[in-house]
């Protein structure tokens, strides 16, 4: 190993001790869980881009002008991004509906069958190997405070996590990822000295780095080989262009 790995090694680990001080560990164990915002944008983004460029190759491949080109596009880009928020709000409000009622249900259990719930308990965390006094005590502390009770039972029976997304919030990001990134592609045709076939790839050009670069994105953020995620974002927005296209030139014979 060089000296260099070996000092950027030091370096994490030291950075990864700071982290993991007891008061550090405290202060962050006594945050709200945050709310996962990235999973929002990366699914409007890919899809606006996916989407728009897909009509631009399809009418490229038809052989349509470029005002039919922006036309279809930023078209698509309002209705179509409305539709995957209004699609996404409704996911997000479901899965805080159904968090909802497995707290009230496990609370309504609690209520009427509390040995049941606490038999509950134990074999959970007997599963884990917890055994004998040590079991009985982490029983007797979850027990003892319904909130932490009914969260327990959350979490490990309907596997449902304290952080949870905001239905609106949820929507808005999806939105304006979608139509600021699906607009990317567009943007050659709002420069009429091009001819068509330039417009064209230089769509191709940008939405393959948009592409590269939301994959690249997503794999920084969720500690991934960045250059794996990109391609893998590349390779899959491509294939959706590629279809597109050959339906378009398979098409232009039919309506020309």
């Amino acid at each position: 190993m060089k000296d260099e790995d070996k000092k950027a090694e030091a370096l994490s680990r030291r950075a990864l001790l700071e982290e993991h001080r007891p008061e550090r560990i405290h202060a962050r164990l006594g945050q709200a869980p945050r709310s996962q915002r990235v999973s929002d944008f990366v699914l409007g983004a890919i899809d606006g881009c996916v989407t728009t460029f897909a009509i631009v190759a399809g009418a490229f491949g038809a052989g349509f002008s470029e005002s039919v080109v922006l036309v279809m596009g930023f078209a698509n880009l309002i209705a179509d991004g409305f539709s995957m928020a209004v699609s996404n709000y409704e996911a997000v409000s479901v899965e805080r509906e159904q968090a909802d009622a497995a707290a009230r249900t496990e609370g309504e259990h609690i209520a009427l069958v509390p040995e049941g719930e606490r038999e509950e308990i134990r074999q959970i965390f007997q599963r884990k190997g917890f055994h004998g006094p040590v079991l009985g005590e982490i029983v007797a502390t979850i027990t003892a405070n319904r909130q932490l009770w009914i969260e327990t039972m959350l979490a490990e029976e309907y596997g449902i996590s304290r952080a949870t997304r905001r239905p609106l919030g949820s929507a808005m990001i999806t939105f304006i990822a979608f139509i600021g990134v699906g607009a990317i592609p567009l943007l050659p045709y709002l420069f009429p000295p091009l001819s068509l076939t330039e417009q064209f790839y230089s769509s191709s050009a940008l939405a393959a780095c948009t592409f590269l670069a939301i994959g690249l994105c997503k794999g920084l953020v969720f500690s991934q080989r960045a250059w794996l995620a990109g391609l893998k974002t590349l390779v899959f927005g491509s294939g959706a262009a590629v279809l597109a296209l050959a339906v378009g030139f398979f098409l232009r014979g039919f309506i020309a």
